[in-house]
């Protein structure tokens, strides 16, 4: 009678620079940015952080280089759509991705270092943007309004979504306190909006500015 071995361990994956930067991605997308270190990254791979530095230069260059993955996620411009469209859609990927990557939004502001995704999706944005018929001293503005929107409204969103939505009320009625009186109707407006059930269907504020931008570049291309 045939006996059968026990399996043995599973083989272990090797180290390699992809790997640390897709772990340090996940750790800086659970628990943080201020979570990674080389320390906390090699428990995640089950190294010691020296062995790390085989595939990556220090921090910076992990922080480097998991912008690059972040970035690379967003949707450039399709070939065929009106440009109109075609940005309104990048715009909404790159919102998309820093939700996704919350620590992302400020990270890519701050870094510098060899970065093709970002190159990319800049000169796709550009590009959209000249072809449409824009100059380029308004395809200059154009483009700053359109990342500022972009990453101005990702970081902001981003604070809001550090508030239990269970803790709404209680936070509001506290600062309805603080503003009611009659001294502040529209305050007091305002944070009865943020109360209010909020339709599945609808885009939302992101989107809503982002129109606002666009419909104001369609007036500019119209009157020229």
């Amino acid at each position: 009678m045939a006996i059968e071995s026990a399996p043995g361990p599973e083989p272990r994956v090797p180290l390699s620079r992809e790997r640390v930067l897709h772990a340090a991605l996940a750790l800086a997308d659970r628990s943080g940015i201020e979570s990674l270190s080389m320390r906390r990254l090699g428990q995640e791979l089950g190294v010691e952080a020296m062995s790390l530095y085989n595939h990556v230069a220090n921090k910076d260059d992990i922080l480097n280089g998991i912008v690059e993955i972040a970035e690379s996620e967003i949707q450039l411009p399709k070939p065929g759509m009106t440009w109109k469209a075609a940005l309104r859609r990048t715009a909404i990927s790159a919102h998309d991705v820093f939700e996704r990557h919350p620590w992302a939004a400020s990270l890519t502001l701050s870094i510098s270092g060899s970065r093709p995704a970002r190159w990319r999706y800049m000169n796709a944005i550009l590009g959209r943007l000249r072809q449409s018929g824009l100059s380029a001293d308004v395809t200059d503005l154009a483009y700053h309004a359109l990342e500022s929107h972009v990453a101005g409204y990702t970081l902001w969103a981003a604070q809001l979504d550090d508030v239990d939505e269970t803790q709404l009320p209680d936070l509001a009625a506290t600062f309805l306190k603080e503003v009611g009186g009659g001294q502040y109707p529209y305050v007091v407006e305002h944070v009865h909006q943020h109360l209010k059930e909020r339709d599945p269907e609808a885009e939302g504020a992101f989107a809503f500015g982002l129109d606002l931008i666009l419909d104001g570049l369609e007036r500019i291309l119209a009157a020229t």
